[in-house]
């Protein structure tokens, strides 16, 4: 469905008309002005319309429809389409969930299609319709904004796994919580969820050096205004922290579960020790009291007197050497 549609004036809004033709005719009849349509979830029919007002490409039309893309920057005739993958971090169950935005770029015209709920603009367009110096820079303007606030956004869904990681090493190292059969489950879980953070912001990175002119795929952006890359190298420089973070995080859980396998392996020899110390305790009885269960006829103090309570006092002596022993080592 259409969310939003206005056409934007020297940084000011002004409402529309109803028909997206004729909303970006007026757009284009002064050359300073631009028309911003949002989408969510739109329909294959609702999203026909739009293709053909602002002709879209077919291929960056059926990417936009079936959403489930990596972040992308893709150049065509008459558009630029770009593929964010915003990133929510869920505060009651402590997860990454991410959602899809998509931008087309062209000829005084923003359209933008989200997927997910985790992706409104809202935000963004009150921040920038509050900033008319800024708006009036044209569709760049809403390009650089809403990849700012995305990326800005990975900084604090970083800060928070950061968090949740700090109390997962707490867990695993504490002196009990650590051979909890719900640890290993908790450290898969979490690695998964870094995994989907890294399909966001990792892609992300050839497509803001593109719109930077960072490197060798740097270089002059059809529909985007050149004076607007020292901005997207600021937020170039933001996810670059966001990757460096996120390969950390992966580091360090890996050494987390690595950590904790190590424990359980520890706290398993330990209680082999243990039963192996008592299962010899055990067989030393048992063996002399096996010998003395043959019923043998001639068997040496089979027929003496103090034969019984000797016995028993060699067994406990015998159970009290081998306690003392496996204590002094460590093995009880």
């Amino acid at each position: 469905m259409i969310v939003d549609c206005a056409i934007y004036r020297d940084g000011h809004r002004t409402e529309g008309p109803e028909d997206l033709s004729d909303a970006l005719d007026q757009a284009r009849a002064t050359g300073d002005a631009f028309v911003w349509v949002g989408l969510h979830e739109p329909s294959e029919k609702e999203f026909d319309r739009v293709t053909e007002e602002f002709g879209l490409h077919p291929l960056a039309v059926e990417d936009a429809l079936k959403a489930h893309q990596r972040p992308k920057l893709e150049v065509y005739d008459d558009s630029l389409f770009l593929v964010l993958k915003p990133v929510v971090y869920e505060q009651e169950s402590d997860a990454v969930s991410t959602g899809e935005l998509m931008m087309f770029l062209g000829d005084s015209f923003v359209v933008t299609v989200r997927h997910g709920e985790g992706s409104s603009l809202g935000a963004v367009r009150s921040r920038l319709e509050q900033e008319p110096e800024l708006l009036g820079k044209g569709p760049t303007a809403v390009l650089y904004a809403i990849t700012d606030a995305a990326v800005d956004h990975y900084l604090d869904v970083a800060t928070e796994l950061q968090n949740d990681l700090e109390e997962l090493e707490t867990e695993v190292f504490s002196p009990s919580g650590g051979g909890s059969r719900h640890t290993a489950s908790r450290i898969y879980t979490f690695k998964r969820q870094i995994l989907e953070f890294r399909r966001a912001t990792g892609p992300l990175a050839p497509p803001l050096m593109r719109l930077s002119g960072v490197g060798q795929i740097g270089g002059a952006v059809p529909f985007v205004d050149d004076r607007a890359r020292p901005f997207f190298r600021d937020v170039n420089d933001h996810l670059t922290r966001v990757n460096e973070s996120v390969e950390g995080l992966d580091r360090l859980v890996s050494d987390v579960l690595s950590a904790h396998l190590a424990q359980m392996s520890v706290r398993q020899n330990d209680d082999m020790r243990k039963i192996s110390a008592w299962a010899a305790m055990a067989a030393v009885p048992t063996m002399i009291a096996g010998i003395y269960g043959m019923n043998f006829d001639h068997m040496p103090e089979l027929h003496w007197v103090w034969s019984y309570p000797v016995v028993i006092a060699l067994m406990a002596a015998l159970e009290v050497v081998l306690y003392r022993l496996f204590q002094r080592r460590g093995w009880l």
